[in-house]
């Protein structure tokens, strides 16, 4: 699965960028890593997005506000939010002894 985030306020280098998730792993992508894109998340309120992703706003209301839009499958609009790890919330549920039969998806920090 790809999805291309766009920064329309942010100057051209950092205007794009895209998340390849392939069999449980995600890497974050500076150029297009080929192929086609499932969604398309504009962040029109770039501050907006980084309140959402530390769960100082919620998901809703960001993409009421104009701040976030999604364009692609309704489905995977929806489910989009779900994937947030707020905080310490990823290394603490990496760390529980439940989770421990279930593998946390790696995030490759490697540009493409």
């Amino acid at each position: 699965m790809l999805v291309r985030f766009d920064y329309p306020t942010l100057s051209r280098a950092g205007k794009h960028g895209w998340l390849l998730i392939e069999r449980g792993d995600a890497e974050i992508c500076e150029k297009h890593p080929g192929g086609d894109e499932d969604l398309v998340v504009v962040v029109h309120d770039p501050v907006a997005f980084a309140r959402w992703h530390l769960g100082e706003i919620e998901w809703g209301d960001a993409l009421s506000s104009g701040a976030i839009e999604v364009k692609g499958s309704r489905a995977l609009g929806r489910a989009l939010p779900t994937w947030n790890r707020r905080g310490g919330e990823w290394v603490d549920s990496r760390l529980r002894p439940s989770d421990a039969a279930r593998p946390a998806p790696s995030l490759a920090s490697t540009p493409t």
